[in-house]
């Protein structure tokens, strides 16, 4: 089916708004359309046993037996329905519709109902049928020919994710929290999938599959369509999460139509309720919504990372609350299943991310921790660039990350980076944000080229040598070291230094503040290069007026303060006989993995600072990949004359245009 095909049977569902209209807010549309365009489905791919069933269920009416393994064969689906109604039935006798519509829906197998109940259909037949709509509705969805035969599985899914863009725009949501452009899934399941393709074309092969932001199914079926691809006898099992309700409805209604495990797709937050615990996957990938927040669900997430640690999902670290992307990560990470003492068994896992968890986070912080994590235990196999307004959703630039616990031996210790950012061409007509889409020869070349990357990287003679570059793990590592340079002070009276002293609570609470305040004042010499000139001075100045000298470190701290002026030439102030740090000239310095942060200093800092030096008990380690740094090409500017020949023949085209004007 061409893409016109499917765009026209999209636009006959969502022409049910035009009956809508003045009865429904537009962002209401997609509550009545979407759930009646599942259900019609649901009907049609039924129809060739709907009658058979129908008889089935009478047989088995009062019988006491659960006929339920018996329909569901008979009608050659996991579900069925045992009613004898159809929608066109049920479009002929207006005065009934809505009762007979319940009862068409109740007698669904359980697992149908289940779907049309997310979207609150039994709400909605009700409002229909008050706003005398309802069987005229029903009758623009029996006219929707949705048969296998005419609109195959793949082919549904662009249907239904037509029907949600467009739902999405109306209710001003993010069409792209729901699915992923199909051409970027190609590519995803592609890179995801290469490098077991040998392995995957074994007699009785069985993969499982697991996708826990899946919307509505479109990765999970790219997957299973692919791996089937390489071997019509393989089996794949796929599994799911969706916190959405009709994107949830949707996916669950996709498996069943195909013949999978409906139950397999579990509802709610992977975070704070994971419907697959204690599971492990072949195959992890995902497209979780880009810098959203994980407030709601920050009580259960802390309390994981706290009491179960590295034994949880959490343990390597939290990122900041607006941004829940790498929690997605650790959580497939943690259903990765472990390598044998053969090099069998491991996974492989596919997220899409925007910039941020690439270098978000300073040494110490939840992101850079998480980063340490994956990269020290090698599970970070590559990063692929991609095209920017390749999204419905932003235009941003966003990057595959692809992992693995199962590296090939020329790949351990080793991350591939891959810009594909020039791989694309332009849409005929965008949709949202996406203006670029990536061609099957893009796809194709990016899948070869991440193939053979290290080869590619190693021969400067490749044609796509300047795409992709390798780095060892440690190569993203830094130690965030704490350069501290000496306070150096003169001391001196002025106006402005005893407006200071004046206003130090610790002096204000002396008796003899005021007395102090009047002999420094009536000093002839203000100004010393050294504390203890200074102390010296002012000291003989206080018991000269009549007065103690106070005594205690706050004082003494408090006086300094006040008086105390930094001045590069001044006097170095000790704490314990060492320099004591001054914090406005304290620095921080990257210093890579593996080298001497004190070989460092001398090479990098002393030159300029001599007496500077590293604070050892404030040094961390950190990770970030900079991956548009790597890729960076220096475009020199534009020769001057260059830029002044173009200004003035801008210049007399205007004044042509204004000649022009004026005549």
């Amino acid at each position: 089916m061409n893409s016109s095909k499917h765009t026209e049977l999209a636009n006959h569902a969502w022409s049910v708004a035009d009956l809508l209209r003045g009865d429904y807010k537009q962002s209401d549309y997609g509550k009545v359309i979407l759930p009646f365009t599942v259900l019609r489905r649901l009907e049609c791919v039924l129809e060739p046993t709907r009658e058979k069933v129908a008889e089935l269920a009478a047989q088995y009416e009062d019988s006491g037996i659960d006929p339920d393994r018996f329909l569901r064969r008979a009608s050659g689906h996991s579900f069925y329905n045992r009613s004898d109604l159809t929608l066109k039935k049920i479009a002929g006798d207006p005065g009934s519709a809505a009762k007979n519509l319940q009862v068409y829906v109740g007698a669904f197998s359980d697992n149908a109902q289940g779907v049309l109940d997310r979207f609150e259909f039994a709400q909605q037949i009700k409002r229909l049928d008050s706003s005398g709509l309802l069987y005229k509705v029903i009758g623009k969805f029996t006219d929707l020919d949705l048969r296998p035969k005419i609109v195959p599985n793949h082919n549904m899914g662009y249907i239904f994710e037509e029907l949600i863009r467009r739902f999405a725009e109306q209710s001003n949501e993010t069409a792209g929290e729901h699915f992923t452009p199909r051409e970027v899934i190609q590519l995803m399941v592609r890179l995801l999938v290469a490098p077991d393709g040998d392995g995957l074309q074994l007699p009785g092969t069985v993969r499982t599959v697991l996708d826990p932001a899946c919307g509505t199914g479109g990765m999970l079926s790219a997957m299973d369509d692919l791996i089937t691809e390489l071997n019509p006898d393989a089996t794949v099992e796929v599994y799911g999460q969706e916190l959405n309700p009709e994107s949830w409805a949707i996916c669950r209604s996709d498996l069943m139509i195909k013949g999978q495990n409906p139950e397999n797709i579990a509802f709610g937050n992977s975070f704070s309720d994971d419907g697959h615990a204690r599971k492990s996957f072949d195959y992890m990938l995902a497209n979780p919504p880009f810098g959203v927040e994980w407030k709601k669900v920050k009580e259960e997430v802390e309390h994981e990372h706290k009491s179960l640690g590295e034994a949880g999902r959490f343990g390597a670290g939290l990122p900041r609350i607006n941004d829940g992307s790498l929690l997605f990560l650790q959580h497939m990470i943690s259903k990765m299943k472990p390598v044998d003492v053969n090099g069998g068994g491991g996974s492989r896992l596919a997220i899409v991310f925007n910039g941020s968890p690439l270098f978000t986070g300073a040494a110490g912080s939840g992101e850079s921790e998480i980063r340490r994590w994956i990269l020290e235990n090698d599970w970070l196999e590559g990063i692929v660039a991609l095209p920017d307004q390749l999204f419905y959703n932003t235009g941003i630039s966003t990057y595959f990350w692809i992992l693995t616990n199962r590296k090939s031996p020329d790949h351990k210790g080793k991350v591939v980076l891959l810009d594909a950012r020039d791989q694309w061409q332009k849409m005929r007509k965008s949709l949202g944000d996406k203006r670029k889409e990536l061609g099957k020869d893009h796809i194709a070349t990016v899948v070869k080229l991440y193939g053979e990357a290290l080869a590619a990287a190693g021969d400067a003679e490749h044609p796509l040598h300047g795409k992709v570059k390798v780095f060892w793990n440690e190569d993203f590592g830094y130690q965030r070291i704490t350069v501290e340079r000496p306070l150096k002070l003169r001391f001196e009276v002025t106006e402005e230094t005893l407006a200071a002293l004046e206003a130090s609570k610790v002096i204000q609470k002396l008796p003899q503040a005021s007395v102090m305040f009047d002999a420094f004042e009536s000093m002839e010499v203000r100004s010393w290069a050294t504390k203890q000139e200074a102390w010296l001075a002012l000291k003989d100045a206080v018991v000269a007026a009549g007065s103690t000298w106070p005594t205690g470190a706050p004082f003494n701290k408090a006086l300094r303060d006040a008086i105390g002026v930094r001045d590069p030439e001044g006097e170095v102030q000790l704490v314990k006989g060492q320099p004591e740090p001054d914090s406005e000239l304290r620095d921080y310095e990257n210093v890579p993995l593996g080298e001497d942060v004190e070989e460092y200093l001398k090479r990098e800092v002393h030159p300029h600072v001599p007496d500077a030096w590293i604070d050892h008990g404030k040094a961390k380690v950190g990770y970030e990949i900079p991956f548009t740094r790597h890729f960076y090409v220096y475009e020199p500017p534009r020769p001057l004359a260059e830029i002044d020949a173009e200004l003035k023949a801008l210049e007399a085209e205007i004044q042509g245009l204004l000649g022009e004007v004026t005549e």
